[in-house]
Parts: C-alpha cells; sequence; structure tokens
C-alpha cells in the first residue's frame, strides 16, 4: 500500500492554517483574562506578552483531527488506505479518546499555571494524573519487561520527563515549538515509514500546528506558547514516541527502541544538564535559571536566534540518526 500523502498533507495544511488563524483572537481573549508574560529579571521581552500559543496550536491540531475524522465517514481515497485507517481507528478508539482528553487537560493546566502561577506541587500532581490516564489506557512502553506495573511507571516516568523538559525549553523564542515541530515530523516519518498511518497522521497535524504557530514566535515574537504550549508540546511529543511500534515482528531490531532518544536527545540533554547544575548549586530544580545550552550559547557569542538555529539543527542532526538506526 502506497504512503497515503493525500491523508498527511491536508492533516498538515488544516493544522498550520487553523493555528494560525486563530492566534490572533485567542491573543485578544488572553489579554483580556490577564495570560500575559511581564517583563521581568531573566526575560527579553520589553512589553508584556499574551501566552497564546499552546490554545492556537490546540485549536490547529483539533481542526485537522475533526477533518480527518470527517473524512473516514467518506470513501475520499483507495478503498485499501481507506480500510487500514478505519481499521485502526476502530481499534484505538478508546485510547484516541484519552489522547485527546489529555492534551486538553494538559492544555488546561498549563493556561492554569499561566494565570494563577501554580505551586509546583499542584502542577506536578496534574502533570501526573495526565500521564497515568495515558498509561492506564493501554499506551504504555514495555521495554520488553512483561510487567504492567513496570510499564506504567516507565511511562508515566517518561511523559512527566518530557513535558518538563520541553518546559525547560521554553526560554527563547521558537526554541520549544521548533524542537516539538522536529520531533513531531521525525516520529511522524517514522510511522509513516512502518505503516501506522494513524500515528502518522495525528503526528503531521501537531507538525502543521507547531508551524502555523512559529511564524508568530520567532524571530520575533508577538505571541509565547506560555505553558499551556509547552505542556501541550512536551505532551504530545511524549506521547507520539510511545505510539509506534519501533520492534515489531517485521521490525525484530532491539535498538529500535531506542530511536526516540536520537529523536528527543537535545531537549532531553538540556533537562539532564540544568538540573545536574541546579543540584550542584544548591537551588531545586524547578527554579529557574539561565543555564539552558540556549543561554550557554548566547554567553558563548551567539544572538538568541542562532542560538536557537544551533539547537534546531541539532536536533534535526540527532534525529536523522533515528531514520538509519
Amino acid at each position: 500500500m502506497e504512503t497515503p500523502w493525500n491523508l498527511f498533507v491536508p492533516a498538515a495544511l488544516i493544522a498550520c492554517a487553523g493555528s494560525a488563524l486563530s492566534l490572533p483572537l485567542w491573543r485578544r481573549a488572553v489579554r483580556r483574562l490577564g495570560m500575559v508574560d511581564d517583563p521581568g529579571q531573566r526575560k527579553i521581552h520589553a512589553e508584556p506578552m499574551p501566552l497564546a500559543g499552546g490554545l492556537a496550536v490546540l485549536t490547529g491540531w483539533l481542526l485537522a483531527l475533526g477533518a480527518g475524522a470527517a473524512a473516514l465517514f467518506t470513501v475520499w481515497s483507495d478503498p485499501t488506505t481507506w480500510a487500514a485507517l478505519w481499521h485502526g481507528v476502530s481499534r484505538r478508539a478508546g485510547q484516541l479518546a484519552v489522547l485527546v482528553g489529555g492534551a486538553l487537560a494538559m492544555t488546561l493546566l498549563g493556561a492554569l499555571d499561566d494565570r494563577h502561577e501554580l505551586r509546583p506541587g499542584v502542577k506536578f500532581l496534574g502533570q501526573w494524573l495526565v500521564a497515568s490516564a495515558v498509561a492506564l489506557a493501554g499506551i504504555r512502553i514495555t521495554l520488553f519487561v512483561p510487567s504492567p506495573w513496570f510499564s506504567y511507571l516507565v511511562t508515566v516516568l517518561w511523559i512527566l520527563t518530557l513535558v518538563n523538559a520541553f518546559n525547560f525549553t521554553d526560554n527563547m523564542n521558537g526554541l520549544c515549538a521548533g524542537l516539538g515541530l522536529i520531533a513531531s515530523w521525525y516520529f511522524a516519518v517514522l510511522a509513516a515509514r512502518q505503516g501506522q498511518y494513524l500515528v502518522a497522521c495525528c503526528a503531521f497535524a501537531v507538525c502543521g500546528a507547531l508551524a502555523g504557530f512559529l511564524p508568530w514566535n520567532f524571530p520575533r515574537a508577538r505571541a509565547f506558547l506560555g505553558d499551556s504550549g509547552s505542556h501541550l508540546v512536551g505532551y504530545w511529543v511524549a506521547v507520539l514516541a510511545i505510539l509506534p511500534h519501533f520492534y515489531s515482528e517485521l521490525h525484530p531490531r532491539w535498538h529500535a527502541v531506542l530511536s526516540p532518544l536520537w529523536v528527543l536527545a537535545v531537549p532531553l540533554s538540556d533537562l539532564v544538564q540544568v538540573v545536574i547544575s541546579r543540584w550542584r548549586r544548591g537551588q531545586p530544580f524547578y527554579v529557574g535559571d539561565t543555564h539552558h545550552f540556549s543561554h550557554l550559547l548566547v554567553r558563548a557569542g551567539l544572538s538568541p536566534t542562532r542560538a536557537v538555529l544551533v539547537l534546531w539543527a541539532a536536533a534535526a542532526g540527532t534525529g536523522a540518526v533515528a531514520l538509519l538506526w
């Protein structure tokens, strides 16, 4: 069966358009709600910036998802492709519902943090509840260990790690959204290459939604992702790393399960080095600072824009290894 680009391309384009066109509406809405990022000690912007990106990105993705669902009720492509996609949807309908609910919940949690600055413990509890719902729905990492408890714990830890890793990378214009776009694109290609077209379609929609937001955020920002956006991007990327079957009877390569680590090497490495740095200074790991890779590159002489481009290039390079892995 040929790769159904007639599904993937519209999914990305609809998500892109929905994200880009809804952002001006969300900018006005969040200003009225007081969801703005004020200038401060570690900030590079000089005026309050609306935290509208996450809501716009979610809007674009949901529009693409709705369009895809509507398309499944019509034979819009060849019967073989349509049957394969419908088979995937029917088998994973419950899991899809949980994944959509998780995206909504994670965005809401981040939006509440944007508005009220939740305590770290409260925010972590919300993240854990969403991650637990995903794991309990059967979307799990196994790592060849036949233990439900092991897979549950590893899955929850993975989602929590990625959500916070992308939250940490949201420190310069375009960095978090760009890394999320690159990662989701690689997961889309990996899923499509294995014939997992439903997963690929969702991933390409994530790519499109982030692509629609990026011109509003990079290189000059007119809106920020906010915690609603960084939580959503981290959640999506974590889930997209779980959904594809990197190891199967058709592809019996155990090392292929390490592919997500290559795709996500940059945000994960940044998380590790920042946590170690804060631990050595006796600083709580959840208290922000300027010791991320992006800040180190700027202190080395790069402009913020070039620092972001370097990290994008690094993520693209490590992700390419996953395609050859």
